[in-house]
């Protein structure tokens, strides 16, 4: 049994994604020792993945370069997949005046984005897989720049819709690639922070939106919001243009020892001694001709990376990579991150429909300005869940791995599940205190209460999905986007509906149990996760389908 009741597998030698990470506290230390480590107080830490020797090998990327680009898809993030949904909802009440609508029929206006972003997902993921994430994140940049400005130009409701809908094509490449390049440009003892820092932008930064967009739908109009937002679309295009190259990469296999089932270390080892007495002291490139080593390729040219398609990173047919994020639904754990991170986002989005149908009524009575500030409780309590878990998972995933005797198991990404409990008793006292009509401060904090608790839970989620099942990282963030998009979707039909039926103590109290239920599931994929991992890769479903998730060299 390892460390903190993991049971071990008996069936493999090796279960892919277990890995030695603290060479300090490692048993076997020959098989690594030859291998890449980190640096500074990170030397006893052995890199996974390991980087080749391909100076255009995103893991061999300046820290400044790989910055840069995890900044611009930041920004991306926040704009596309945060900001555009709850564009509109702290001035639902005043858009649907304005056109003489219900506000339920202005709440559908996103739910149709929201479809074509669901719909597009499984598109964007086969096009990523087989022409690269730089394509892909260009063209979503310029569907949330032409979208945005229809919205701004427009004067129809039906106007308003095409905008909306045209906006959603925009969403997916920002909401799940965007995660998935997270693994491509950084180390297993890296990501934690980079996550958080991902899950807070998709999470509680749209409650900032919200904060800004109040006030500029009641004292400037609607509309501004899109002429305002046209400005920052069209800026994320030209980064994504001319600063973010491709990061997908056919890495040789043997340098990615978190997905190998057998521990080919000491032949990896052997590989980087070669290396090693080959290389160059004055850094040239070398061309290795004896065994079975990859030539060194030159180092791209600014212009050369600025291609639009850089090259084919998979053989599979579109059918059969559009089939990929489907057929990785049959794995259980995948099936369990996208629920529990789809369930818990679909809560808070549920809050947001809610929000101004809540406090725009009696005895509230609070304008579109005044609904938008209510949204700095769950922003901060999205801050400070991002910035305990960004400082804390890392180091606590290095701590895990010691106690393990340097084994480090994806499952301990998990241990940052617990504050999620959180979640259930934010929203119980949210329904509770808007069912009594009490005070807004006071539902604010619960609102932020519940958001530190989902936020804790995606971050935890997404990490532990990118570090055991990292091979097919990308469809699982496509699928786990379309599930929430399809959730928010068929939400924008009932829950305002609902709310106005029974109130929003039955609604949230409904939420709540769930999230609780949902949270009850984690203590078995903590204990029996490396199992299953096994499980999972002697079975080998996607290989038997002929489905390759991981392109071959």
């Amino acid at each position: 049994m390892g460390f903190l009741g993991i049971l071990e597998d008996k069936r493999l030698q090796h279960v892919p994604a277990t890995v030695i990470l603290s060479e300090e506290h490692a048993e076997n230390l020959e098989s690594t020792a030859a291998l890449k480590h980190g640096t500074g107080k990170n030397a006893d830490i052995v890199l996974v993945p390991q980087p080749s020797e391909d100076p255009n090998d995103p893991l061999n990327w300046p820290m400044t370069k790989k910055l840069t680009v995890i900044s611009i898809i930041a920004l991306g993030s926040t704009l596309y997949a945060s900001v555009l949904a709850p564009l509109l909802s702290p001035a639902l009440v005043v858009i649907a005046l304005s056109f003489h609508k219900k506000i339920g029929d202005i709440t559908v206006i996103s739910g149709y984005m929201l479809l074509v972003t669901a719909a597009s997902g499984p598109i964007v993921s086969a096009l990523a897989r087989k022409y690269g994430k730089r394509p892909c994140l260009i063209v979503s940049s310029l569907f949330g720049l032409v979208g945005t400005i229809i919205g701004s130009a427009t004067n129809s409701y039906n106007g308003l819709l095409a905008g909306r809908i045209i906006q959603g094509g925009s969403v997916s490449a920002f909401e799940s690639l965007v995660v998935s390049m997270i693994g491509d440009l950084f180390f297993v003892h890296e990501r934690g922070i980079y996550m958080t820092l991902m899950q807070f932008l998709l999470g509680a930064a749209s409650n900032f939106s919200a904060i800004i967009v109040g006030p500029i739908a009641q004292n400037l109009g609607w509309k501004y919001t899109f002429h305002i937002l046209i400005a920052f679309t069209a800026l994320e295009t030209l980064l994504c243009i001319f600063f973010v190259p491709e990061t997908c990469y056919n890495r040789d296999h043997r340098y990615d020892i978190d997905e190998l089932a057998e521990n080919k270390l000491s032949d990896l080892a052997e590989v980087e001694k070669r290396h090693k007495g080959l290389a160059k002291s004055d850094g040239e490139a070398v061309r290795i001709e004896s065994g079975p080593l990859p030539a060194t390729r030159p180092k791209k040219t600014y212009i050369q990376e600025l291609a639009f398609i850089s090259g084919r990173y998979s053989d599979d047919n579109l059918f059969q990579l559009f089939l990929a994020p489907f057929a990785v639904c049959t794995n259980l754990a995948v099936v369990w991150v996208v629920v529990v991170t789809g369930g818990f986002t679909a809560f808070f989005v549920a809050q947001s429909y809610d929000m101004a149908q809540i406090f725009m009524a009696p005895p509230y009575l609070l304008n579109s300005a005044q609904v938008g500030y209510l949204s700095l409780g769950p922003f901060l309590g999205g801050l400070l869940a991002a910035v305990m878990v960004g400082a804390t998972l890392d180091p606590l995933i290095k701590w895990c791995a010691k106690k393990n005797g340097g084994v480090y198991e994806p499952e301990y990404r998990l241990l940052a599940m617990l504050p999620a409990l959180l979640t259930g008793v934010g929203l119980f006292l949210f329904g509770y205190m808007t069912e009594k009509k009490m005070s807004y401060y006071g539902t604010a904090v619960m609102h932020g209460i519940d958001l530190f608790g989902i936020c804790c839970a995606n971050i935890a989620a997404a990490a532990y999905a990118i570090d055991a099942y990292r091979e097919m990282s990308g469809e699982v963030f496509i699928v786990n986007m379309v599930f929430k998009n399809l959730l928010f979707y068929g939400f924008s039909y009932f829950v305002n509906d609902w709310t106005a039926e029974k109130g929003p103590g039955e609604v949230f109290y409904v939420f709540g149990g769930v999230s609780l239920a949902m949270m009850a599931t984690t203590p078995f994929l903590f204990i029996w996760g490396k199992r299953y991992r096994s499980y999972w890769h002697r079975l080998g479903l996607l290989e038997k389908w002929h489905i390759k998730t991981h392109a071959e060299m």
